[in-house]
């Protein structure tokens, strides 16, 4: 996914969005049903790698609602998409383990493909593009596009760099949190306080995601999204020094808080800082450094915990969350919005 994202992101720009968004829910749909037929974990690999080259669900559809929405609507309507991402985050595993136990595993991805297929239908019958502009002679790159905006290039390098240093956070968090309950309750209780504390990351994480525009309207993009990265930085700190599973749970629920406001603001930001002719192209890099922050952050994670230990491995997650907030109050700048659009 990380290098197939930007391709066809210039092709949702060169021949529409919806189309892309259709191709890649396709994609995921064939190629997680034909799991239910894999026989060995080669098989299994291959498929899952085909996934990942033919999906890019999410990318398509940010890139084609920061397009067809309103700029007054801009930061809303993205803030929404990550809520339902958050949400489908939480919801799916639960309902994937409990329909695996009752109907085996390789159903689950068979009824997987399906549902996904038929969610196609009304993203093919409901969901309308705005007609496309036709450019006469050489159409220009998309860097070109981005530069006839002075500063746009170097804004949209720290937001996508952003959303990838906040993905990092994210799943190596999730991956020290199981450890530390571990470390806190024993293997027994690990599974139970997780399983709690994904839950209610992914439920504070939807919440926060649709309301965090109340904060950007008051005090803008960058001094909301720099102070929820550094709270961000003092709750994986916190995780340090919680002596207990309650402690836990309520500081993984508030990362989700957090992380609902920061992935939605920046992605916000890169939909209001982008042409609308390169907004496809920007996505799917942005989709790339999201992809490679959760592949890189769990190496760290895992890295560091297996030889220092989880709790410097949880120093070291807070540490690059810090860099995040530094990264975002120095090098962003506050997007241009209209006059009048308190939902920007």
């Amino acid at each position: 996914m990380a290098i197939a994202s930007p391709i066809w992101g210039v092709l949702g720009d060169r021949y529409g969005r919806k189309p892309m968004l259709i191709r890649s829910m396709l994609g995921g749909a064939i190629t997680v049903g034909l799991i239910f037929f894999a026989q060995n974990p080669v098989q299994l690999v291959i498929l899952r790698l085909a996934q990942g080259a033919t999906s890019g669900t999410v990318a398509a559809a940010t890139a084609l609602v920061a397009a067809e929405t309103p700029r007054t609507r801009v930061g809303w309507a993205l803030g929404v998409v990550t809520s339902a991402v958050a949400l489908g985050g939480a919801i799916g595993p639960v309902v994937g383990g409990l329909a695996g136990s009752a109907f085996g595993l390789r159903l689950v991805f068979l009824g997987g493909g399906i549902l996904l297929l038929i969610s196609t239908v009304p993203v093919f019958l409901i969901v309308k593009e705005s007609e496309r502009r036709i450019i006469e002679g050489p159409r220009p790159s998309t860097l070109a596009l981005i530069r006839t905006r002075p500063g746009t290039v170097r804004a949209l390098a720290v937001l996508v760099g952003a959303q990838g240093l906040v993905s990092a956070v994210q799943s190596a968090s999730q991956v020290l949190l199981v450890l530390k309950l571990i470390e806190t309750a024993g293997a027994s209780a690990a599974s139970a306080g997780a399983g709690f504390a994904f839950g209610a990351a992914g439920v504070s994480n939807s919440i926060s995601a649709v309301g965090y525009t109340r904060l950007t309207r008051r005090f803008g993009y960058v001094p909301v999204t720099s102070t929820a990265a550094f709270l961000l930085a003092g709750t994986v700190g916190l995780l340090i020094l919680a002596p207990n599973v309650v402690l836990v749970v309520l500081a993984i629920g508030l990362s989700g808080l957090l992380n609902g406001t920061i992935i939605p603001a920046t992605a916000s930001m890169i939909g209001l800082e982008t042409p609308a002719e390169a907004q496809s192209t920007v996505f799917g890099i942005n989709a790339s450094s999201v992809a490679f922050g959760f592949f890189i952050g769990p190496l760290i994670a895992g890295g560091v915990a297996a030889t220092s230990g989880v709790s410097t491995a949880l120093g070291v997650m807070a540490v690059i969350a810090l860099g995040l907030c530094a990264l975002v109050a120095i090098g962003a700048r506050e997007p241009a919005r209209m006059e009048g659009t308190p939902n920007a």
